[in-house]
């Protein structure tokens, strides 16, 4: 069991002023490998011109609406929208993480994201929208594991930055991402509940 610092310090941080910014949700989903390891649900966005992430790897997600009651319900209307993984039928909500901030699609106006974790209980199908080009299934240990952490250059006006990333199978996962991911790694460690979610 983890002390009761690491889980003071692993409370999520909600940004102050979110509620006067553009908001916007993803989900974190894992399930159960049938090796009997965990594995976490990513997708690859599609590429289109002028999408400043456009291929890139990302959890699915997007945009709150007016039509959504809370963030939450914006996640998981945004993954079923763009995999067809209904969240809400066959998903086991986890925990919220921190809010991170980023700048909306082709404006420089600052965006809340906030990420929430759910536990994949359902089929194995996907119905991917005009938005993903296609999902991948990553090994949590994979992505846990410092041998295969790594830096990506990553070019701005005041010079190149090495961004850290993870690489897997050719695929790079970065960014907000990566951060979001570091934190369910915390979290998870701290809980130890993905654990407790296979021994179930």
């Amino acid at each position: 069991m983890a002390s009761k610092h690491w889980a003071n310090s692993l409370r999520p941080h909600k940004l102050p002023l979110r509620r006067r910014l553009a908001r916007a949700s993803v989900a974190l989903i894992y399930r159960q490998a049938d090796d009997g390891g965990v594995e976490l649900l990513f997708i690859q966005r599609a590429r289109r011109e002028g999408d400043p992430w456009s291929g890139d790897m990302a959890f699915p997600g997007g945009r709150m609406q007016p039509e959504d009651a809370t963030p939450r319900a914006t996640a998981e209307r945004e993954t079923l929208e763009e995999t067809g993984v209904d969240l809400v039928r066959h998903g086991r909500f986890q925990a919220r993480l921190s809010d991170l901030v980023t700048r909306q699609h082709s404006r420089w106006r600052p965006m809340v994201v906030t990420p929430y974790v759910y536990e994949w209980r359902g089929p194995q199908s996907v119905l991917l929208n005009h938005e993903v080009e296609q999902t991948v299934w990553v090994p949590l240990n994979y992505l846990a594991a410092r041998e295969n952490q790594s830096r990506l250059p990553w070019r701005t006006p005041f010079g190149t930055l090495k961004m850290p990333c993870c690489r897997y199978q050719g695929y790079c996962i970065w960014g907000l991402s990566y951060s979001m991911l570091q934190e369910l790694l915390a979290w998870d460690r701290s809980h130890n509940a993905v654990t407790t979610s296979k021994q179930e």
